[in-house]
């Protein structure tokens, strides 16, 4: 088999006939006069003022300049056609497309080019003025560069990644302007990205603001996009860091509660802080249940599937159909899918399926195809339609979205979103959400959906990461066991000074939402475990920032001079609308740390490091990394083992 190849290859190569410098050199110069012609004011038929889209007008000129070096005689003695950024023709080679390029068109380069393609070559403008020409161009046109930048990437023309001003300036630019070092630079599609997230807790006096309430969180979106951004090279936005979703991302060992009992267990204990000696952390754990599985109730489940166009990329829609069909293997037979997507329009491709049927579900995952803008609204009022045909009594029914997020047709304001999906809430129908690739995800909007759709949000980038979503967490994903969990801490002024929360900005309630059964909470599913912390500064510390006030009246306090502060949690059992109350004492003294506790207050440090915390004194990355490592403890997944990495990485990228 070699030697036939070696001797067809042979052939060919003798049978390639070699290029005639003068032919070439004649039909190039034709082809140059013909694109000139395409793109002036002289061609009457293709005036300058063309209002065609860019790719239409380009390719125009593109198959001019094809019809004259594919006529007879372009065909007989033209054997090398070199077109900038498209294609590379080589008579001996066997790779005959290459893809675009960055192209650097130097005065070396022209000199050292044959003298027939040295005009061609030296054209290439300055890239100032590509610039200035572009700016020229979009304030008398009003262009909006973002959306030509989106439209040129979409297009399947490889000319479509360079930009108008620049190629038309190929033939235009004289010799001249062409200097030793200038470069044809071709524009990227720009960053849409937006994170929701508040400023940094502050430090509160106990005396002016006793009592601290707020929603507990299970999300770990945020720790999904610090590993990307991260693992890509470069430090993540500091509004993409929610710390309490990096602590909340890892399983932790925390005790767990009694089967007759509540369906949470909560263990609170004081702990020092490695950043401030003169301060301590108050460490609030609750763990929920895991039930047997064969105890837990039928599930019945609608994939929401973006399908627009943003979501063809590697990392969206195909990534999306392998972490599918992770899950499909850890439903039972009795459970039921369907699927929704939504593009330019919505749509059902699969009626409600018993997931025995597998590979129906799986036929109809494998025939979706990215296309079209992003038409969320009716995709999310079509899937609720079908998940409350689906629900019945004692069975758990979810709407899975996965997008991107980007809702650019429909509702497409936050505020929005969220008061139809309040709406949605009390017909039982859960929500939530998967987070897939970066570029133009819109947290925001996966954030109002996920908390206000009694749901929860994650970012899938890899396939580990649908594996331990979707798989190795999916009870805990998908079956609540607790919902409107709500947690208020009030403080001692006899004990504590002062107090900050680290974390949960997004999660903020009032006092009076605590024992307000209307006010919506987060979720705690079947496994999971919930942490929160709060540094706390004793009453004449060091640490105390805030000067006592001159005018304050005095504070009574009798008999509980052992106590730190007195923890409250209200939640409610799924499908019930009143709400429990579990309370406990917070005693001081310092005891020893768990593994686990350790390990949850150095990714509360790696957090507030990426966020740049002003609360952390000296204490840095090498801090974080030396206390992570220590209590990696049990690391079954090597979930511990890749923070510890991504903290080195940081460190690496922060100097």
């Amino acid at each position: 088999m070699t030697d036939d190849l070696n001797d067809l290859r042979q052939a060919m190569d003798a049978a390639t006939p070699q290029p005639d410098a003068r032919r070439r050199a004649k039909n190039l110069a034709e082809a140059q006069e013909k694109f000139k012609q395409r793109q002036g004011s002289t061609h009457s038929a293709r005036p300058i003022s063309d209002n065609r889209p860019f790719q239409a007008r380009l390719m125009t000129g593109v198959m001019t300049m094809i019809d004259a070096l594919t006529s007879r005689g372009g065909l007989v003695a033209t054997t090398a056609l070199v077109a900038i950024g498209v294609v590379v023709v080589s008579p001996q080679g066997r790779n005959l497309f290459v893809p675009p390029q960055r192209i650097e068109l130097t005065a070396e380069t022209v000199q050292r080019a044959p003298a027939a393609d040295q005009d061609v070559l030296a054209a290439a403008p300055k890239p100032a003025q590509v610039r200035s020409e572009r700016e020229e161009r979009d304030q008398v046109q009003g262009l909006d560069r973002r959306s030509d930048m989106v439209m040129e990437q979409a297009n399947e023309v490889p000319f479509a990644m360079m930009d108008e001003s620049a190629v038309g300036s190929v033939v235009a630019s004289p010799k001249s302007q062409l200097r030793s070092r200038d470069t044809l630079v071709i524009p990227t599609v720009a960053d849409t990205e937006t994170f929701a997230n508040e400023s940094q807790n502050p430090l509160r006096t106990v005396v002016d603001a006793p009592v601290s309430t707020f929603s507990i969180d299970v999300d770990t979106a945020a720790y999904g996009v610090v590993r990307s951004s991260l693992t890509s090279g470069r430090m993540p936005p500091r509004d993409a860091v929610r710390v309490e979703e990096l602590i909340n991302y890892f399983p932790y060992d925390y005790a767990r509660p009694a089967m007759d009992g509540a369906p949470f267990e909560s263990t609170v204990s004081v702990l020092e802080t490695p950043w401030n000696a003169d301060t301590q952390l108050v460490h609030i754990a609750l763990q929920g249940q895991m039930p047997a599985i064969e105890d837990r109730p039928p599930l019945n489940l609608v994939f929401l599937i973006d399908t627009s166009g943003s979501m063809q990329d590697a990392n969206k829609l195909p990534l999306l159909k392998q972490s599918f069909r992770l899950m499909l293997g850890q439903l039972r037979p009795e459970d039921q899918v369907a699927i929704v997507t939504y593009a330019g329009s919505a749509g059902q491709v699969l009626a409600p399926t018993d997931a025995a049927n597998r590979s129906v579900i799986l036929g109809a995952l494998d025939n979706l195809d990215a296309g079209g803008s992003t038409a969320g609204q009716a995709g999310l009022q079509q899937a609720y339609d079908v998940a409350e045909n689906m629900s019945q009594q004692g069975q758990v029914t979810r709407v899975l979205l996965a997008t991107d997020g980007d809702f650019n047709v429909g509702i497409s304001d936050p505020d929005a979103l969220k008061d139809f999906i309040a709406d949605k809430r009390d017909s039982g129908v859960y929500l939530s959400v998967l987070g897939f690739g970066r570029g133009n995800l819109d947290d925001a909007t996966m954030q109002a959906l996920a908390q206000n759709g009694n749901g929860q949000a994650a970012y899938i980038d890899t396939l580990s990461e649908a594996q331990k979503v979707l798989v190795d967490q999916l009870a805990g994903a998908l079956f609540p066991i607790a919902n409107d969990v709500k947690i208020q801490v009030e403080f001692n002024p006899a004990t504590v000074a002062e107090y900050r929360l680290i974390g949960y900005e997004t999660r903020g309630l009032r006092r009076e939402d605590f024992n307000n059964d209307a006010v919506d909470a987060g979720e705690i599913g079947a496994g999971h475990s919930v942490t929160a912390i709060y540094e706390v500064t004793p009453v004449g510390s060091a640490a105390v920032l805030s000067d006592p006030l001159r005018y304050q009246s005095e504070t009574t306090v009798k008999n509980i001079s052992d106590e730190l502060g007195f923890l409250r949690l209200r939640y409610k059992t799924p499908g019930t609308e009143s709400s429990q109350l579990i309370q406990t004492p917070i005693v001081q003294g310092i005891g020893p740390a768990s593994i686990d506790a350790q390990f949850g207050v150095a990714i509360a440090g790696f957090g507030q490091l990426l966020r740049g915390s002003d609360y952390l004194g000296d204490w840095g990355w090498g801090d974080a990394i030396a206390l992570a490592s220590q209590a990696r403890g049990r690391d079954d997944y090597g979930y511990r083992s890749e923070a510890v990495s991504l903290m080195r990485l940081a460190q690496s990228l922060s100097e």
